[in-house]
């Protein structure tokens, strides 16, 4: 299923991790080899819904470091996560983490994750699209923009307390597409043949 821009794929179907994989593989073939690519993983564990981005940022920085540990030469170079469930990037900091990105690295390709609310029959659907992410605009913040390219899972629907939504979504629909996204990437990242483990990070934490 997609859109002008987005592509979307429900979990529940098999194939789609599959799908995913190769279509956000063929975005990344496609970039310059020599920009480093920023995984951006947004949000807070202090929500459940909010909390896919850090999940999925524990997960690949956890994965990328037992494969650099195992000698594989198939980590993927220039690779660096932020946002973790350790160091969450959320609406108090993103700003100074944007800021952060654009200056230590030159011309990066970031790669925006991030939960969102749909209506009621994509809720369990990851979607893949071009441009910017808009994080927390489902809960009415103004936050900056944020991607080259974006990911959402879908957790919820949207009502008129996105906020109370948030704090309700069930944990078992957040794992679910966050191990879906997780693995999407860690799939896609096999088609470059230059990698490395992701490097330590400082940046601002303001909670």
């Amino acid at each position: 299923m997609q859109t002008a821009t987005t592509l979307y794929f429900p979990i529940d179907q098999p194939k789609n991790q599959l799908h995913f994989s190769r279509a956000l593989q063929k975005k990344i073939k496609n970039i310059d080899v020599a920009r480093p690519i920023i995984f951006l993983c947004i949000g807070s564990d202090r929500a459940t819904g909010d909390s896919l981005g850090p999940i999925i940022g524990e997960q690949l920085e956890h994965r990328l470091r037992q494969l650099s540990g195992s000698g594989s030469r198939h980590i993927q170079k220039k690779v660096t996560i932020y946002g973790t469930l350790q160091q969450t990037v959320h609406a108090g900091n993103l700003s100074v983490v944007l800021s952060e990105i654009y200056d230590h690295y030159e011309n990066p390709f970031v790669i925006a994750i991030d939960a969102s609310l749909g209506v009621p029959d994509h809720i369990g659907y990851v979607t893949l699209g071009e441009g910017c992410l808009r994080p927390g605009i489902g809960v009415r913040h103004k936050l900056p923009s944020a991607g080259d390219i974006h990911i959402t899972g879908i957790v919820n629907h949207s009502t008129d307390n996105n906020h109370l939504t948030l704090q309700t979504t069930r944990l078992n629909t957040v794992v679910e597409l966050s191990t879906f996204i997780s693995e999407g990437i860690l799939e896609a990242l096999h088609v470059r043949s230059s990698f490395q483990c992701p490097q330590k990070r400082h940046f601002i934490n303001i909670f």
